[in-house]
């Protein structure tokens, strides 16, 4: 699966990133992203769930 931290935002004294990732529905088999806005320590644990 295709994935990348896209982004990085900042909002004041914050520093965030924006990460998309690919994920496989299991019905359809078709492909749908899931985007979410994070600190960048907790990017590797959102791309290693599933």
């Amino acid at each position: 699966m295709a994935k990348k931290s896209v982004a990085s935002l900042q909002t004041g004294s914050k520093r965030l990133t924006k990460a998309i990732k690919m994920v496989k529905s299991p019905k359809s088999g078709a492909y749908t992203f899931v985007e979410s806005i994070m600190t960048p320590e907790a990017v590797n644990d959102f791309f290693s769930k599933k």
